[in-house]
């Protein structure tokens, strides 16, 4: 920390005071002494400028307009509630989900599942253009017998400086342009039959061999939409429970004698 921090006191604002180790306790740890320094100026100059503000205010705003009792009381409702809330749906929430609900939900909500950007399955490189191999691999990647396809990944794999294998699993196509630098509408309009090459500029070729693909506006697979629809589920799940919680503690008050209606 700059040597300006060296004292116990290293900011006034008024009455209030900063000090040196409340400062620290806020400091990232193992950052450099510029770094210390730099953060410490920012860290100061927005205390400051809370405590002017809120000095300001006090002297400037009527006794009504200060009273924030009500506010803090209802902010301090809503709080508890949410937390409460989240405490009871997380020790009652069934996380639990089928294939067959699962695929219920898919049959019946497809219209969501629509594909807004194209998928595709593929194997992605980046090879140096005068790579000794560079033609074997790119003829044998799109060979029909798998023994030529087996022979490529084990080239490509020596040969390649990047190799990713996205044949297992459906990508989004602007997940697959970001290898290649650019968007997917520019990768795309590079492909010849089954194959993207686009030279990187530095003596390298970034090379997608795709093996499936999907256009935007058709209506996405099953398997490419599962975490969707588990995330849609759990969510209408925790809706459920929410949507009880309240009714189901007025009732167990009622029953108690704790909530009367005169």
């Amino acid at each position: 920390m700059a040597d300006r921090f060296s004292g116990e006191t290293v900011a006034r604002v008024g009455r209030h005071r900063l000090t040196r180790t409340e400062l620290e306790a806020v400091l990232p740890g193992g950052i450099s002494p510029a770094d210390s320094a730099a953060f410490s100026e920012r860290y100061i100059r927005s205390w400051a400028g809370n405590l002017v503000f809120l000095d300001v205010a006090e002297e400037q705003l009527s006794k009504e307009s200060k009273d924030v009792t009500k506010e803090l009381e209802e902010y301090r409702t809503a709080l508890l509630k949410y937390r409460y809330e989240q405490m009871y749906i997380n020790e009652r929430l069934d996380t639990v989900i089928s294939q067959e609900e699962i695929k219920a939900r898919y049959a019946a909500d497809k219209d969501r599942f629509t594909l807004s950007v194209p998928i595709l399955k593929a194997k992605f490189m980046v090879i140096s253009h005068d790579s000794p191999e560079r033609e074997k691999i790119m003829k044998k990647m799109v060979s029909s017998k798998a023994g030529d396809r087996d022979e490529a990944d084990s080239l490509v794999t020596r040969y390649a400086s990047r190799y990713l294998d996205l044949t297992g699993e459906w990508t989004d196509a602007s997940a697959l342009a970001r290898e290649f630098g650019t968007d997917y509408i520019t990768m795309l309009s590079a492909m010849k039959k089954s194959v993207i090459s686009i030279p990187d500029g530095h003596g390298n070729d970034r090379v997608a061999f795709v093996t499936e693909s999907m256009k935007a506006g058709m209506t996405a697979p099953l398997e490419y939409c599962v975490p969707r629809i588990r995330d849609m589920i759990l969510a209408g799940r925790k809706h459920a429970l929410a949507s009880t919680l309240e009714q189901d503690l007025l009732d167990d008050a009622i029953a108690k004698g704790n909530f009367v209606i005169y």
